[in-house]
């Protein structure tokens, strides 16, 4: 489980695949990646769909973010 929050705050709510679940949620084909820096490298951390930013987190304990080799 999953939840993704937009940058004013409103939940989604997604049981097992992030991406294909907020494109249905929100009604649109196409998301843009969503990257955060760190110290230790660049992270992929959720999606820009339709000028909702969206930071999707673990709901049991699990981290969405994953690091990026760019």
């Amino acid at each position: 489980m999953y939840i993704a929050i937009t940058q004013r705050g409103q939940p989604f709510f997604i049981r097992k695949h992030p991406r294909k679940e907020l494109l249905e949620q929100i009604g649109v084909k196409h998301a843009e990646k969503m990257y955060r820096d760190r110290k230790d490298g660049t992270y992929h951390v959720g999606y820009v769909i339709s000028g909702h930013w969206l930071e999707v987190f673990g709901t049991e304990g699990l981290t969405f973010a994953k690091k990026e080799d760019r």
